[in-house]
């Protein structure tokens, strides 16, 4: 089977068109490598059959929540690549939710394995380099969710066979292992547990990236106290506090200490957390996020972390991956230069990735 998509490089200038952008915004989007450090799109897939490999339209909510991404549109989009998302489900037991994700691994790969002309699974950039060369989207694997795997950090070696590049401690519960940064979960402003540093340490062993995204913010600095320091940490996809003050973003301090242990953070696409309409975001807040954090530690720290249909309400002038181009355009309007450009769309994410991985 291989996927059927549009190939914009053969009219690039029609594309531009369509989107309302530059002929300069799609040659660059076709020529850069495009990483996104976030999809949850595996989530629909497991509640209601969403084909990952079928071309889907913006579906009944009109791309909000989900349908926002699948195989052929990312294609289409010269998304080279992503990290697809395994969601745990926090109502399960211990040993229930490490026996879920177990199933949910494989059936993630098999969907991703069963394109194999269009998709490779990856684990590092080497292999995701020698994936791009073959033409192919490359599809690193995590986990939102630590607690997917807490009931036995020493088991983290057989549940994930080296498959799995990252793991946010915690979602949006609070669990053995942290508290999460939503109001909603009642939990304030905790601390990492004992089994949370632990946990911390398996990770460090195992070169499996800790993301800390969704984690309260006393719980990210204890996790970065016992972090090996030699290794880079993720914050895969958030916003930033000083553009929009949110309990989903970082502060500048948070920013600086992910920056000093030479990690990357991903800007999200949730208009809530970009500015203040849900309804009505725009794309240019994403790159007021991405402004921030580049004025504040430089160009080398900040990414694309979308969450695309992780239960997202994109902005409204970029509702899908297909008007990625409209982005890019932004940031060239803006005077950013090609270098920087390219370092926010992949170059950051494969720096950050081969310093651990390889």
């Amino acid at each position: 089977m291989k996927l059927s998509y549009a190939d914009h490089r053969a009219d690039p200038g029609a594309w531009a068109a369509a989107l309302g952008v530059s002929r300069e915004a799609v040659e660059l989007t076709l020529a850069s490598e495009i990483l996104d450090l976030h999809v949850d799109s595996f989530i629909w897939h497991r509640i209601l059959g969403y084909d990952l490999t079928k071309r889907h339209g913006h579906g009944l909510l009109g791309a909000r929540f989900y349908s926002q991404v699948d195989l052929p549109r990312l294609r289409e989009a010269n998304i080279g690549g992503a990290t697809w998302v395994i969601t745990t489900n926090p109502s399960r037991g211990a040993r229930g939710r490490a026996e879920a994700f177990s199933r949910n691994l494989a059936e993630l790969v098999r969907v991703l394995s069963s394109v194999p002309e269009d998709v490779a699974v990856v684990r590092n950039v080497a292999e995701y380099r020698a994936a791009r060369a073959a033409g192919k989207h490359a599809a690193f694997i995590g986990v939102q969710g630590g607690n997917a795997l807490d009931h036995d950090p020493a088991s983290l070696d057989r549940i994930t066979d080296d498959l799995v590049l990252r793991v946010t401690l915690v979602h949006l519960s609070t669990s053995s292992l942290g508290v999460t940064s939503s109001p909603l979960a009642g939990g304030g402003d905790g601390s990492l547990t004992d089994r949370g540093r632990e946990f911390v340490r398996a990770l460090n062993a195992r070169k499996i990236f800790v993301d800390l995204a969704h984690i309260s913010r006393k719980g990210f600095f204890d996790a970065l106290d016992v972090h090996d320091k030699t290794q880079p940490v993720l914050v895969t996809h958030t916003g930033v506090d000083a553009v929009h003050r949110h309990w989903r973003n970082l502060t500048d301090e948070q920013i600086r200490r992910v920056a000093d242990l030479g990690g990357t953070i991903g800007i999200m696409y949730q208009s809530s957390f970009l500015g203040p309409s849900v309804l009505r975001g725009k794309l240019a807040w994403i790159a007021d996020h991405l402004a921030h954090v580049i004025s504040l530690v430089g160009d080398d720290h900040v990414s694309l972390g979308s969450d695309w249909d992780g239960a997202i309400v994109p902005p409204h002038d970029m509702p899908t991956c297909l008007e990625l181009p409209r982005l890019v355009d932004e940031m060239l309007r803006r005077g950013w230069s090609t270098a920087t450009i390219q370092k926010i769309l992949a170059g950051n994410a494969l720096r950050t990735i081969e310093a651990l991985r390889g």
